[in-house]
């Protein structure tokens, strides 16, 4: 049973002929055809998400593990804008998502007509490509263009693109296959230029001499997936003494001979430690970057040269960029030190190794002694982790958090830094744990859990999942920042509030456990990622009032 449109055979025959595979759908009427279409379809998984919102992020998740295009198919007005969130994460996390939206025919925009609004260039600001079609006869040709195109796009250069279909009634008239001659039509757009390859721009002596002479490298990690190719590379360049490697929790790269919690070592460094920290080769890779303290650090104290290493993006996040360097590192750096001298002299990694090993003494020190709060919680739940785990992080205190720990090196860590918004935490953590054959951890702070609690309202959550909150009534992290407390309105910044998520676990087929002593969720962890036949949602309770002071001692302490 497919849709007899012709517009919709074209977009769901040109999605299977690039290899979209997930397909995540709202309900509604307009975009009937699409629906139909898809969930008959044998090659394509189509789910079923209500929350476009959710959906959006739902399918962010699954993109980010599958590493394709996932698309979206919502109904026309306001369901698409629900989707703007999750394309902006997308765009400036450069996951493919492809977002299919059903329209009302042209002549009914700006008529008074239901659920309708210029669905045109709504995302025009984040997104790659945008495809408009047109319904009628002998525009086959140019509709399946445009949409091998743009599905080309997303999965070229990574990033979100819009389909914007509009359907004229009747909606829901089918026929038993697609069209022989619309599967042609579209089977002629599979250009080469899939297989097309990056020109070389690179001046190879010119990079080397600049390796070569440079005696302080600093190389900085953003957010990164795992990869051995890329763990390889980071491998060899530690052998180097004038190269040292700063990585975050999300750049998933293992934390031996690295400095991997970056504010730990550079928040009690004055003026005379940064000068030597400052590098003469900055070296990029990578994603957005969590710390604060390290971009601080980088634009006011420069480095002569800056290197960014990316396929695709060139980020200039320091304001000192000298050269983008588009290619992949597991590329890059074969070639590049196939054909130099390693820099077999200089103590600047050593100085700085040996300066994180007093930072985790004193780290030690100060979490022995440290009483219930949040930061003592991330501890314990960083420490009692299973092993190959895939961790999600929700965006503000949480990640910030996780950062001041080691993790285990089986773990792979994602959060959604594009934006860094807690507005999809959850649904994002839902769709990788579908994705995923690893167990998924969400750790999230309260504000963020609540705001996005529609992505429970999903059936196909596995029973592995695992939810912990951390509620501190409110958001934590305007305690933490300057400024808010200096206010009389941190009401408006923090939201307090008295909400448990007891009712919706019940709601949602949920396992519910609370703590809010170390005795008690030292108890509930012992059990807690046991198999089980129903997702588990643990929420501890930490007290609101001490937990910004305590982060502040941590640091003073340092």
């Amino acid at each position: 049973m497919y849709p007899e449109k012709p517009l919709a055979q074209i977009v769901i025959a040109a999605c299977q002929q690039r290899g979209i595979a997930e397909v995540v759908i709202s309900p509604g009427s307009r975009n009937a055809p699409l629906t139909v279409g898809f969930h008959n379809h044998p090659d394509i998984q189509a789910y079923s998400v209500v929350d476009e919102r959710c959906a959006a992020f739902f399918a962010l998740g699954i993109a980010q593990q599958q590493q394709r295009p996932v698309a979206l198919v919502c109904t026309s007005g306001s369901a698409l804008l629900n989707y703007y969130p999750a394309v902006a994460e997308a765009f400036y996390s450069k996951i493919p998502l492809v977002v299919i939206s059903a329209d009302r025919p042209a002549h009914l925009i700006d008529r008074g007509d239901g659920q309708t609004i210029r669905q045109k260039g709504v995302f025009a600001n984040h997104i790659l490509a945008e495809a408009n079609l047109e319904e009628g006869e002998g525009t086959d040709e140019a509709n399946a263009q445009k949409v091998m195109s743009v599905l080309r796009i997303a999965k070229e250069q990574r990033g979100p693109v819009h389909i914007n279909v509009p359907f004229d009634e009747p909606l829901y008239t089918t026929v038993p296959a697609i069209d022989t001659e619309v599967m042609a039509t579209v089977a002629q757009y599979v250009e080469t230029r899939d297989q097309e390859t990056r020109q070389e721009l690179i001046d190879w002596e010119e990079v080397a001499s600049v390796w070569t002479s440079s005696k302080k490298k600093l190389v900085l990690i953003g957010v990164h997936d795992p990869s051995a190719e890329f763990q390889r590379v980071i491998d060899e360049l530690k052998k180097d003494p004038s190269v040292l490697i700063m990585t975050e929790t999300t750049s998933n790269i293992a934390a031996d001979g690295t400095i991997n919690s970056i504010d730990q070592l550079i928040t009690p460094l004055d003026e005379e430690a940064f000068k030597a920290l400052e590098p003469d080769l900055l070296v990029t890779m990578g994603g957005l970057v969590v710390s604060k303290r390290i971009k601080q650090f980088l634009r006011a104290y420069k480095p002569k040269l800056h290197w960014h290493i990316d396929a695709l993006n060139a980020l200039d996040t320091y304001f000192c960029l000298t050269q983008h360097i588009a290619e992949h590192p597991w590329e890059f750096f074969p070639k590049l030190l196939g054909g130099v001298s390693l820099v077999m002299e200089g103590s600047y990694q050593q100085t700085w190794l040996a300066e994180k090993a007093r930072r985790i003494l004193q780290h030690k020190r100060y979490m022995a002694e440290v009483p219930f709060s949040d930061l003592w919680v991330f501890q314990e739940l960083l420490s009692s982790l299973p092993k190959e785990v895939q961790l999600q992080i929700s965006n503000s205190s949480s990640i910030r958090y996780a950062q001041l720990f080691s993790l285990d090196d089986t773990l792979t860590v994602f959060c959604n830094r594009g934006t860094s918004g807690i507005d999809g935490s959850t649904s994002t953590a839902v769709g990788a744990a579908v994705a995923s054959d690893r167990p998924t951890v969400l750790i999230t702070g309260d504000v963020s859990f609540y705001y996005d609690s529609n992505a429970l309202w999903n059936q196909y959550i596995p029973a592995s999942f695992r939810i912990v909150i951390l509620n501190n009534s409110g958001g934590g992290i305007f305690k933490i920042i300057p400024g808010p407390k200096k206010t009389n309105a941190l009401e408006y910044f923090e939201t307090p509030h008295s909400l448990t998520a007891e009712h919706l676990a019940m709601t949602y087929g949920f396992g519910y456990r609370s703590a809010s002593t170390k005795e008690g969720l030292e108890e509930v962890l012992n059990d807690f990622y046991v198999t089980s036949v129903q997702p588990q949602i643990l929420e501890v309770f930490t007290p609101a009032e001490v937990n910004d002071e305590l982060l502040k001692k941590y640091f003073k302490n340092l």
